[in-house]
């Protein structure tokens, strides 16, 4: 089976959000199971210049973009075991950042042509083209308007994967001429044509053989008007053909055990180490050493879609009233920066506020901490809960998209479960979860049954690889059928 993997991103050549660890890992997950997947990228100037000198260059051409022409190159590099390749135009890609200009809609279009009709180049023939969010969305569309009838393309099938419905690269309708070079009646039909804009998820939505979004419960979620972004109806129409598979981890990257970033490494057979990081962590970011307090941690853009205002409301009477330590790292928007930092002025012996990012850091406050809260709005599958768990920090999580696949509330009788919920986008019902928590958190044996079955739980790639490689399989029999 071969499968071409498209994505804007992937780690480590190029990271903003969630979509480049998944493209980053889920390929690698594939591969053990006998996939043969490759995956195609831009080749952006800010990928470390160590990888640009290791890669082949093996194509130069030129791409239609409407009624011009512009250059392109391919370049290939094997890494960890899997094919990756490039596609390069400095005019488009040599830039500072990654997304962003006044010209994406031609760079992301630029791209998506350039997938197609670099297939020859690469002598790469998929069964399945797997494009992620709105930036590969137009391969989907314009494999069927574009390559019909050329046999080498006609059997290709495409899976096409929601990471987050809400950015959906929309552009004003001129790109329909100027820049996408594609017929009017695609416009006029629907088709592209969003609330007077073209829709580039919207068309790759329509013309993907199969959707998937990255848990069960996100998949339901989008259907309804309150998560659907004004897609749920199209999205209601597709039920038979969208699927939900749970985003995992790596967890080769993801290991307490042998992570280089830690203090003190542990597994779940050592989990009283764990108390060691925090400690470290403590000395380290001014915090009073405190081994029994209660550590609870966010790891997290500061935007309102993470729940934000749900802790800006209660975290001051938390505070107030427990026996706790708040550790946040995560940058985002200026009013909950300021909050945020205004919160470790007034509790500079429980707060710290680490308004900037680090990966370092990251890896210590998930080692350290006990708690993990991330109360989101919506979340299509979240990748904190994911590294709490695994570091055996407690999530304290919204009833939502993959926080409810992910996180199973604990039972004191069974003494099974790994978390602690709550349901409504609500600020007490936030605060209950959380002193339910802390309520177990005083009772050290269950609070280490508790640490140790978040530990156990396994939301590593392999379960979901082999849920993507049976859905592939599906296509290619559903294409197969077709053909009788």
């Amino acid at each position: 089976m071969k499968v071409l993997y498209v994505a804007s991103e992937a780690v480590p050549f190029a990271k903003t959000g969630g979509l480049a660890d998944v493209a980053g890992s889920l390929p690698k997950a594939l591969k053990a199971e006998g996939v043969d997947v490759r995956v195609i990228m831009p080749k952006f100037g800010k990928i470390p210049e160590h990888f640009r000198n290791e890669m082949e260059h093996i194509y130069d051409g030129e791409i239609p973009v409407s009624w011009r022409s512009k250059y392109v190159g391919l370049d290939k590099l094997d890494y960890e075991g899997v094919t990756y390749y490039f596609v390069d135009n400095e005019e488009y890609f040599k830039r500072e950042g990654f997304y962003g200009y006044g010209d994406d809609a031609e760079r992301f279009s630029f791209f998506c042509r350039a997938v197609l009709n670099l297939l020859p180049a690469m002598d790469f023939w998929p069964d399945v083209i797997h494009t992620n969010d709105w930036h590969s969305g137009l391969v989907n569309v314009f494999l069927k308007l574009e390559h019909q009838g050329d046999e080498r393309y006609e059997n290709i099938r495409t899976l096409y994967t929601i990471h987050n419905l809400k950015y959906q690269g929309v552009f004003p309708k001129d790109v329909m001429g100027d820049v996408l070079g594609l017929d009017w009646k695609y416009f006029n039909n629907g088709d592209l044509e969003f609330y007077d804009a073209v829709n580039y998820m919207k068309g790759g939505l329509i013309y993907a053989d199969y959707i998937s979004t990255v848990s069960k419960t996100y998949a339901k979620e989008i259907q309804y008007e309150y998560f659907g972004e004004h897609l749920d109806g199209l999205l209601r129409s597709r039920k038979d053909t969208l699927f939900g598979i749970v985003n995992g981890i790596d967890y080769n990257v993801y290991n307490p055990a042998t992570d280089k970033n830690l203090y003190e490494n542990y597994d779940v057979t050592t989990l009283d180490r764990k108390a060691d990081n925090k400690v470290l962590l403590q000395r380290d970011l001014g915090l009073p050493i405190a081994r029994r307090t209660p550590m609870v941690a966010m790891v997290s853009r500061l935007v309102a879609a993470k729940g934000l205002d749900l802790v800006v409301r209660m975290m001051d009477e938390i505070l107030q009233h427990e026996d706790i330590q708040f550790v946040l790292l995560g940058t985002g928007d200026k009013e909950y920066e300021d909050w945020f930092k205004g919160l470790a002025w007034r509790f500079p012996t429980k707060v710290s506020a680490n308004i900037r990012f680090s990966n370092q850091l990251a890896q210590r406050i998930y080692a350290a901490s006990d708690i993990f809260l991330m109360p989101s709005n919506y979340e299509p599958c979240g990748i904190g809960q994911l590294i709490a768990l695994r570091y055996g920090s407690v999530p304290v999580v919204r009833e939502t998209g993959g926080l409810k696949d992910t996180v199973i509330p604990y039972d004191k009788y069974s003494k099974e479960g790994n978390g602690f919920l709550f349901s409504d986008y609500n600020a007490h019902e936030m605060m209950y979860a959380l002193k339910r928590a802390l309520s177990a958190y005083e009772n050290y044996e269950e609070w280490k049954q508790i640490a140790t079955n978040a530990m156990n739980s396994d939301y590593s790639w392999k379960e979901s690889a082999r849920e993507y490689k049976a859905l592939y399989e599906k296509l290619m029999g559903s294409q197969a059928e077709k053909a009788e």
